[in-house]
């Protein structure tokens, strides 16, 4: 295995839950020979070569979603604007008054 397979086995195994949840898939033969194919060169059962190859991409997609990359230009421009001092527009005011009218508070 190679480093990073090791590190992403390891991040997987770390999760303290018990492998409880079940996924079904259907694919081709072909595509289920080169996953076990793959899996072989691993040493690991193929099961675990899809769980670790789909967590690694979910991982991969879902980071880009929940982190936003500046420059530090950006980022001083940024905590510039958060730090001054503004009154809010009549748009921005309208839109407050729209969500007040339409969101049920609880």
């Amino acid at each position: 295995m190679s480093p990073v397979e090791t590190m992403l086995h390891a991040a997987i195994d770390a999760i303290d839950e018990p492998r409880s949840a079940r996924m079904d898939q259907r694919t081709k033969p072909s595509v289920k020979a080169s996953i076990e194919a793959a899996a072989d060169l691993m040493g690991i059962e193929a099961s675990a070569f899809v769980v670790m190859s789909a967590y690694a991409r979910a991982q991969e997609l879902l980071s880009g979603r929940q982190q936003t990359l500046l420059s530090q230009g950006d980022h001083q421009a940024l905590l510039a604007a958060l730090d001054e001092e503004t009154t809010p527009t009549p748009a921005l005011l309208e839109a407050w008054q729209l969500h007040q009218d339409q969101v049920v508070r609880s």
